[in-house]
């Protein structure tokens, strides 16, 4: 009964086994619901498996004559399950009364009947039952009701599939059908009937109410689509082609949200015209709009992104539509969009997409948004990059951006000030209007990473003697006076000073009384800056900083035509803040930062020496060249960046068209197919330069077992394909052959292992899929039993397998990503492995282009920050897994007399990944030549 098709899973707790015959008993003399209960009982024990001997005579002559709705319902479980067919693979006599009972279904009154034994006639497939039921079926296609008619034109197809002798002409039955019925369901069984099973007779009823299409319900729609989709595909006149585009156009604009989906998918599937392309894009874009549901949202921005990549000059004419979706509440979707959005701007729409963002980031600012910080993140990076890409518009944006420089946001202020870093070094034209906004704006800033940023920004670009006393005035002004000291405590500010109010009050009896009071008053203390604030809390970088700027702007009023009297002022007044600020940091006894101590005293001692030539041309000089220098360095990254990603042609290549080629027939091997099937499969995405296919060969066993099994391994994606091929070495047939696999991590098995019989020395080749779930280094081990055919003992070998490592290489790529968002990934994620160096490797560049080598991850450092000897190395290493995860690595190492020393710390969001490339980089760090 096992080995039988099972149609039906019902959960059975198996407890103490029921008495067949006391079952048999209540279906023969029981109540109508007692009778219920023990046809359950019954059903259920056959489900599973269980055999109920002569329960089928009992079922026919107790049960079947009932007109109880339950039992008509059990009965029909009854007959899907019950064995048909006796040992010697013929009918049982007893069918025919099943036939019969079977027959009188199909013609009762009650519609509900006939349509439940309609279905289970889908489900027999017994060709002796059926032919004596067929006449029954092909009559309820005339019933009233549609529930009888739709369950009909099943059954019927599901016999013409099985048995077509039994109904020859059921096309032609239900063409006809199809043709006079007004149901929408049942025209949708019809027609899928016909699409399955005589396409032409489909064809024939699509070019009757082709002009009508779009008039059906939405399931017939959806087969109409389906058919037209496959029809397209084959040889076809250009006017019928033209017709059914046509047809698949009007369904854009169904009422059903599905349609219009899918008759987009097939519109872009079957035609390359920019009408018919842009016609299907705008479909998507209006889903997009309309449809609330965030799932859709995002499988559609994925959709528009595969048009993108071969049609972006269409997409882009409709990229303010695109645009509409940014008044989705969901960030992630705001987030997928403007990502998808930046690519498609142009020079005609910068403006248009410009003034949107602006109108983004004002809306931003209300309280009703949520998550509006972040938003408004994201909306400053696309600022940025269109910036870049088109700096006619830089101006047009950084005085908006200006505003939230004093944003509560600290990533968005720094994102800001970053952005207008930049543009003051590549727009001299805007420095003066800027720094002029940045001076306005030094009370408002809350963020220390913000105040260094702007504080290097005065240093530099205030280049007259105007700005230069704007500036130091409005530094002295946001500090406040001196000195600098920590708040003292409660207990040593002066006692407030109580006043006592006196007041006559009258009573509830009407009498008088005098109530006194005390308030207190004290002298208002004005609130101090945030720069004044970070000060004092012991932020000394911040104070350096300070201090380098003070510095800068003394040097350029020194050399400006300006009286003796205001360099001396200006001088002591920026000394008297330095060293205010020194001795900020000596309150207890030990400066807590020695490197801004120490840059604190340099400030001084250049202000204070009157040979200082060399101090002023690194700071007013080599400072700005060095800055520019990493703007370019930047720029060329990003560019060689966009550069490997994409895919270049030459215009004049060779084109191959197969089926021209001469001495070429289908089915012969062909290096191109071999092409297509590696772009479909995804192992173009990695190259495997200097790695053979053998190298993924793993044996299994050993050569004196008497199985020998190895697998080759390989890896699509999210697949693991496992081709185990097994080799019988002994004279023996070996019977019940089981390749049983576990897996550790996050793997998972998809199929159940199968049993195999392999004759002596004869080989079997044995595929094993595993899916893979997370970037995590899995373990896949197993054995092999059999049994050997003719044994006396019967009993059952078993063949332990060799461990099978999933190399976590495979699922790791190079990815890019600016240092800010490194910093802020490395703060955020938890997950750190820190790994000791211990490497024969003596040079330090050698070691760090083993380490990206071998680990498949990006430096993100430029090169020129790893040129020159100095002893010491840092570099910052970033990839992204095929499942979405970000993996970090910092190496840090230095020379000590002929070896090298140090930590690789790794950072990732999951425990998985940190943990595997670290075993990753243990393994591969100690001999360069291992990989």
């Amino acid at each position: 009964m096992a080995e039988e098709p099972c149609t039906i899973l019902v959960h059975h707790d198996a407890g103490d086994p029921p008495n067949i015959q006391a079952l048999k008993q209540t279906l023969e003399k029981g109540t109508e619901e007692e009778k219920v209960k023990a046809f359950k009982t019954v059903l259920m024990l056959m489900i599973n498996g269980d055999e109920v001997p002569g329960i089928l005579m009992t079922v026919i002559r107790f049960v079947l004559p009932h007109k109880h709705h339950m039992l008509k319902k059990l009965l029909l479980i009854f007959w899907e399950v019950c064995p048909k067919k006796g040992p010697d693979g013929k009918l049982l006599s007893e069918m025919i009364l099943v036939c019969n009972a079977i027959r009188n279904d199909l013609i009762h009154p009650n519609e509900y009947i006939r349509g439940s034994t309609l279905r289970y006639i889908c489900k027999l497939k017994e060709m002796e039952v059926l032919e004596p039921l067929m006449p029954s079926v092909l009559k309820n296609l005339e019933h009233r009701h549609s529930y009888v008619r739709r369950n009909a034109v099943n059954a019927i197809f599901a016999v013409y599939k099985d048995f077509e002798v039994l109904c020859p002409d059921a096309p032609q039955i239900i063409y006809e059908f199809l043709l006079n019925e007004g149901d929408p369901a049942c025209k949708r069984n019809a027609f899928l009937m016909l699409y399955n099973c005589a396409q032409e007779r489909a064809l024939d009823y699509l070019n009757e109410v082709i002009d009508k299409v779009s008039t059906f319900g939405d399931i017939l729609q959806f087969a109409a689509i389906n058919l037209i989709k496959k029809v397209c595909r084959g040889p076809l006149s250009a006017s019928e082609r033209s017709r059914y585009i046509r047809c698949i156009i009007s369904l854009l604009s169904a009422a059903s949200p599905g349609v219009q989906y899918d008759a987009a998918g097939a519109l872009y599937a079957l035609s390359s015209s920019p009408t018919a392309i842009k016609a299907a894009t705008s479909t998507y874009i209006d889903l997009l709009c309309n449809q609330s549901d965030n799932n859709v949202k995002l499988i559609i921005l994925d959709r528009l992104a595969v048009i993108k990549k071969e049609n972006s000059k269409v997409i882009g004419e409709l990229l303010m539509d695109v645009l509409r979706a940014l008044a989705s509440p969901t960030l992630d979707i705001r987030k997928k969009t403007l990502d998808f959005a930046m690519d498609l701007v142009t020079p005609r729409n910068i403006d248009e997409v410009i003034l949107l963002l602006k109108k983004e980031i004002n809306r931003t600012q209300s309280a009703e948004m949520d998550k509006a910080a972040e938003y408004r993140q994201v909306l400053i990076h696309a600022i940025h990059s269109c910036a870049v890409k088109f700096p006619d518009v830089a101006s047009n944006v950084v005085h908006v951006l200006l505003d939230f420089v004093g944003d509560s946001s600290v990533a968005s202020a720094v994102d800001v000030v970053v952005f207008v870093r930049e543009v003051m070094e590549t727009y001299p034209q805007l420095r003066d209007t800027i720094l002029e906004k940045l001076v306005d704006s030094l009370d408002t800033i809350n963020a220390s990473q913000v105040y260094r940023a702007v504080l290097w920004l005065l240093g530099e670009y205030a280049v007259d003697e105007k700005q230069v006393d704007a500036a130091f005035t409005a530094l002295k002004r946001t500090l406040g006076p001196l000195p600098l000291e920590a708040p003292l405590e409660q207990q040593d500010k002066p006692a407030p000073e109580q006043v006592a109010v006196t007041v006559n009050k009258v009573l509830a009896d009407g009498t008088y009384a005098t109530q006194t009071s005390y308030t207190t008053t004290g002298s208002k203390t004005e609130e101090a800056s945030a720069l004044r604030s970070l000060v004092v809390a012991k932020d000394f970088f911040l104070a350096s900083t300070l201090s380098s700027t003070l510095t800068k702007l003394v040097l350029k009023l020194r050399s400006m035509d300006v009286p003796a009297v205001v360099k001396n002022s200006v001088s002591a007044e920026a000394l008297l803040i330095m060293v205010s600020l020194y001795r900020l940091g000596q309150n207890g006894g030990i400066h807590e930062d020695a490197d801004s101590e120490e840059r604190i005293r340099l400030c001084i001692h250049i202000l204070t020496s009157r040979d200082n030539g060399e101090a002023e041309q690194l700071l007013l000089v080599e400072c700005r060249r060095s800055f520019a220098k990493m703007l370019l360095e930047q720029k060329e990254q990003e560019e060689g960046t966009k550069k490997v990603a994409t895919v270049q042609a030459q215009a004049d290549d060779l084109i191959e068209v197969r089926q021209l080629r001469s001495g070429i027939q289908f089915g012969t091997g062909d290096s191109k197919e071999d092409d297509d099937i590696s772009l479909a499969t995804g192992d173009s995405d990695r190259s495997e330069a200097g790695e053979s296919k053998l190298n993924r060969v793993y044996q299994l066993t050993g050569f004196s077992d008497p199985i020998y099994a190895e697998a080759y391994v390989s890896v699509h994606r999210y697949d693991i394909v496992l081709d185990v091929m097994v080799i019988n070495r002994t004279k023996d047939t070996l019977q019940n052959l089981c390749l049983e696999l576990a897996t550790l991590g996050d793997l998972k098995l998809c199929e159940r292992p199968q049993n195999y019989t392999i004759g002596p020395k004869t080989k079997r080749w044995i595929k094993a899929n595993i899916k893979v779930s997370s970037t995590e280094t899995g373990i896949i081990f197993g054995n092999i039993v059999y049994d050997v055919a003719g044994s006396a003992s019967g009993d059952q070998n078993c063949i332990v397998l060799s461990d099978i490592h999933v190399d976590i290489m495979d699922y790791i790529t190079p990815a890019f990503t600016t240092d800010a968002k490194y910093r802020s990934m490395w703060a955020e994620f938890e997950w750190e492995n820190k790994v000791t160096i211990n490497s024969s490797i003596n040079d330090l560049n050698d070691f760090l282009n083993h380490i990206v080598k071998s680990t498949n991850m990006r430096c993100l450092t430029p090169q020129s920050s790893l040129q020159g000897e100095c002893g010491f190395l840092a570099a910052n290493l970033y990839a992204k897994s095929i499942f979405g995860e970000d993996a970090l690595a910092n190496v840090s190492v230095e020379k000590i007399e002929n070896r090298i020393a140090g930590y690789i710390r790794i950072r990732s969001k999951t425990q998985g990944i940190a943990l595997s490339l670290g075993d990753k980089i243990t393994l591969k760090q100690a001999c360069k030549d291992e990989q």
